[in-house]
């Protein structure tokens, strides 16, 4: 009963095959959240896979539900003594659509397959794979020491690819029930797939849409041109006020006015790595003066992600009567998203262009967050994933990415610890999702020690 027996019993599971065997069974349901199509296999996934899980091991399971939800959530506990530390770990079952015809030959989204030495499975890293691994963690703790020594709760849902409708009124609804020390999960990818990784929050998120409607039709531009304006020459022109020819970004109130000392102490030994597939990182692109790192975990950007003038597929010589275009902007915590919108208008009308109309996209604005990189939870994490891998864990203050995260520090007022298995190159949301095996036996060994560690007694 000790701790190299349990991190043992970790990687003789996966290497025997027990591991594979769970998370090909969860990947075979294809629970796209998307398609209204699966409505009742999100609620399988929750009662026939996850629910029999944690009930074997000794939780008691509740299923929490709420109107504006897809689906179901599954709530299970397992208490163990008022004086013991306490864990919500966190989760979701539901995943990006398929896209079965645009996977290579021999691959499907519902089926885990190995090749090139990579499993292959649409959730597999987002999310199915990541909550399997800590489950998995629990279950050989309570195996190896017959109990956990903490408090566990767990809180699957399934629509978070779908901004999780219903959970921030789930978590409101149920606070004192879902009270914690922590919250400990896992999402998002590490640093890189050599280097254990925890992040602490995520970047926030709003999307938008910047349109010009100049008139009914287009015009010959033969006749017309030099005459009338042209929208999609207006709207480069805008965008191009909002940021520069290489990335930086020109409304003041959307860069904070400056990096924590304790972000960049914990960005100083992380260098950002996509793998062999990942693109290649341009040092001149973003915020000039900051590490790659402290451009993608400690500042904003802004994006473009798709533009449209005319008619792209058949171009005619006529002058467009309209430009439309959805953009992005990635926010840390120090930036107000209460202004983020009048700022822009307020830019905009500056720079000339007042009939540029900001049209909302119908989605949610993921809020910023992070907690202190030198809080004591983050570094007994840190200090337990270090013993148990034998690598220094790359500390995060946030992700890159959004995560619902603050509906954990806002709403239940937690410390928010995350601990991804996951990498950039793993083509999370797109055909061929996939990852290394040996990330996610690392994510095993490193959570089985976190645990066995918790049940120790955590930071004090």
């Amino acid at each position: 009963m000790t701790r190299e027996r349990a991190l043992s019993q970790a990687g003789a599971c996966f290497d025997a095959g027990e591991f594979r065997t769970t998370l090909a069974r969860r990947i075979a349901m294809p629970t796209e959240s998307q398609n209204p199509q699966r409505k009742q296999v999100l609620a399988d996934y929750l009662e026939a896979e996850i629910k029999p899980a944690f009930e074997s091991m000794g939780f008691r399971c509740q299923t929490l539900t709420h109107p504006d939800a897809l689906a179901p959530f599954l709530y299970a506990e397992r208490l163990e003594g008022e004086a013991l530390p306490t864990a919500l770990g966190y989760g979701h079952g539901d995943v990006i659509r398929g896209l079965e015809t645009e996977w290579k030959n021999g691959l499907s989204p519902w089926a885990l397959t190995e090749s090139e030495g990579m499993w292959f499975g649409r959730g597999i890293a987002d999310n199915k794979g990541q909550h399997t691994v800590n489950m998995e963690a629990l279950r050989i703790v309570l195996q190896t020491r017959g109990k956990l020594g903490f408090n566990a709760k767990f809180l699957i849902e399934m629509g978070e690819e779908t901004g999780s409708p219903g959970l921030r009124q789930i978590c409101a609804e149920h606070r004192d029930m879902l009270q914690a020390d922590l919250l400990l999960a896992s999402d998002g990818p590490r640093l890189s797939a050599q280097r254990p990784t925890i992040f602490l929050g995520s970047r926030g998120s709003v999307n938008l849409d910047l349109v010009i409607a100049a008139r009914e039709g287009g015009h010959h531009s033969g006749n017309w041109g030099g005459l009338i304006s042209n929208p999609g020459i207006q709207l480069a022109h805008a965008i191009a006020s909002i940021v520069s020819a290489k990335g930086q970004i020109r409304i003041p109130e959307w860069v904070p006015r400056e990096l924590p000392d304790s972000v960049r102490r914990a960005l100083a030994d992380c260098e950002v790595d996509g793998g062999e597939n990942g693109p290649r990182i341009e040092p001149d692109w973003g915020e000039p003066g900051l590490s790659p790192a402290e451009r993608v975990f400690g500042w904003c950007s802004f994006e473009v992600l798709a533009f449209k003038t005319g008619n792209p597929d058949t171009p005619v010589n006529a002058i467009p009567p309209r430009a439309w275009a959805r953009c992005q902007l990635r926010f840390v915590v120090g930036i107000d998203p209460d202004q983020i919108l009048p700022a822009l208008r307020r830019h905009l009308d500056r720079q000339g262009f007042p009939m540029v109309r900001i049209e909302s996209t119908g989605e949610d604005m993921f809020q910023a967050t992070r907690i202190d990189p030198d809080d004591k939870w983050v570094k007994w994490t840190a200090d337990s994933l270090e013993r148990s891998t034998g690598k220094k864990p790359a500390i995060l203050p946030n992700l890159g990415g959004s995560l619902p995260n603050d509906i954990f520090t806002d709403v239940l007022g937690l410390r928010t610890v995350w601990v991804p298995h996951s990498y950039p190159g793993c083509s999370q949301h797109a055909p061929n999702e996939h990852l290394p095996p040996a990330v996610l036996r690392e994510g095993l060994v490193g959570m089985t020690g976190i645990y066995w560690d918790l049940g120790e007694g955590g930071p004090g």
